[in-house]
């Protein structure tokens, strides 16, 4: 079942990032028409778009945190990050219920996924403390980010 749900999130990942790679030129060949935009607009009251997008780069400079944290073999303060500022734990301190509210079902989905996923991972890695082994370590790492990655290449706020 774990080795399913890697395989699901690994296509996820790979099926999201190559859409959103081709979303976002880098200014690459000026010349080239640009691919219109397709993901889902979603409209949420001012005061909210600026509290998600505060969210979200919380989000992205944990998942760096979590890194440097990985990389220095500080799988318990990993763990303990990911669950306090990404997982089922976070939600309250982000105040998911009255995002939620504005949000498309798949969005709503995705956030839950990936909160999931990042409680899911911060065990993982309490248990890579013990044991050593990294490797399901880095796949729910991966299983986090996909759900980051297909989020933000389905769906945008304005």
């Amino acid at each position: 079942m774990r080795l399913l749900a890697i395989i699901i999130a690994a296509g996820l990942a790979c099926g999201s990032a190559t859409l959103a790679v081709a979303q976002h030129r880098h200014g690459h060949d000026a010349s080239a028409p640009v691919a219109p935009d397709t993901r889902q607009f979603v409209k949420f009251p001012k005061p909210l778009i600026e509290h998600t997008l505060a969210n979200m780069r919380d989000h992205l400079q944990t998942l760096q945190e979590i890194q440097s944290h990985l990389a220095l073999g500080h799988t318990d303060v990993a763990a303990k990050l990911a669950e306090t500022r990404l997982g089922m734990s976070s939600l309250g301190l982000h105040g998911s219920a009255e995002v939620a509210k504005y949000m498309p079902q798949g969005m709503q989905e995705a956030g839950t996924a990936m909160h999931r996923a990042a409680s899911r991972f911060a065990i993982t890695t309490q248990e890579a403390g013990v044991t050593g082994d990294l490797k399901p370590v880095f796949a729910g790492l991966a299983e986090i980010t996909a759900q980051c990655v297909g989020c933000h290449a389905g769906y945008r706020l304005k």
